[in-house]
């Protein structure tokens, strides 16, 4: 589910495949039993949109005709146009980067210094190869239909597209030499969710601890993951800490019991929806996830870097080692 950092000079690129590839969510057995169940169409959707994007990528890119600066043959030249880069450019079977930063890739320049805001969003529908693109779309399909399934298509997708959007702005905020794409930080913004409303419909569910102790594996592994070069781990953060702010304000459940209280007689005192702290965590969430989006936007766009505010951050998406170097933005 890594989220990809490609070097806007066109170099070489780097996967570190994520274990979230085999993600399967936590089947954890609760007492609550809804009363409607939904039918995932819009994950499916989502999928067919982020293949068809790579497939008019590759086809604009068409290497045949325009690798010229790197040495080295296409790769698969059977597909004629659709053949990917060299392996010393891209080994991930994708297009150059220069191709990615036309399509839309995410660009600290671009964005800021050019006023091309929408590279936040676009960002998220493009990926730098097959291997990347197929590890991103399994996670989404293990992850997010069963989310639609339980909440339905609109909670879901405001949850995968703000989430999204929101890692691209803390990645713009950190990383300035490197283009970025990949729908992991949407992804992540369903992990996210997934835990929050863990923790919000704590009493409906009868197997907690394990619940709990599998999903917060899952997420540590794949934030670990991040911390290796060319992953870019902000964009991570971001859809994550987004994901757990709306999964507080759109996924709380009804208290166990309400829904039967409706049939009863007029003038019977009920009790509330929902417990309070639902509304407690649904509101600080709101209030929490207006105020950091909005700094984050106005930081971002007056040119400021995150590194200035948190020198320490530079860890959390790379940490150097005797095996590789990491080529921070300083």
């Amino acid at each position: 589910m890594a989220r990809r950092d490609l070097e806007s000079g066109g170099g070489v690129t780097k996967n570190n495949r994520s274990a979230e590839e085999n993600y399967s969510a936590p089947e954890s057995s609760h007492v609550y039993d809804s009363e409607t169940h939904w039918t995932s169409w819009l994950v499916p959707m989502f999928v067919v949109a982020n293949i068809a994007v790579f497939v008019i990528t590759m086809y604009i890119n068409n290497c045949p005709r325009n690798n010229i600066r790197f040495q080295g043959r296409c790769v698969a030249r059977f597909l004629g146009r659709f053949s990917f880069q060299p392996m010393q450019e891209n080994p991930l079977l994708g297009p150059s980067s220069s191709t990615l930063t036309k399509m839309g890739a995410l660009r600290w320049d671009n964005v800021v210094n050019r006023h091309q805001g929408w590279r936040l969003v676009t960002c998220i529908w493009l990926h730098a190869g097959v291997i990347h693109l197929l590890a991103n779309m399994l996670s989404l399909v293990f992850i997010g239909i069963r989310l639609e399934q339980q909440f339905g298509f609109i909670k879901i997708g405001i949850i995968y597209l703000v989430s999204g959007f929101g890692g691209s702005v803390l990645s713009s905020l950190f990383i300035r030499d490197h283009i970025s794409v990949g729908a992991s930080g949407a992804l992540f913004g369903l992990l996210g969710a997934m835990l929050s409303e863990l923790i919000t419909n704590w009493t409906i569910y009868s197997n907690k601890a394990m619940a709990l102790i599998t999903l917060l594996v899952i997420i540590v592994i794949n934030l670990g993951i991040g911390i290796l070069p060319h992953v870019d781990n902000f964009a991570h953060i971001g859809g994550f800490l987004v994901g757990l702010l709306l999964g507080f304000i759109l996924l709380p459940r009804p208290q166990f019991g309400w829904l039967e209280q409706r049939r009863l007689p007029a003038g019977v005192q009920m009790k509330s929806k929902y417990k309070t702290h639902q509304y407690v965590l649904g509101v600080v969430s709101l209030i929490l996830l207006i105020a950091g989006l909005s700094t984050a936007l106005v930081m971002l766009f007056r040119g400021e870097k995150g590194y200035d505010h948190c020198h320490w951050c530079r860890y959390l998406t790379c940490v150097p080692t005797s095996k590789w170097e990491c080529s921070n933005d300083s």
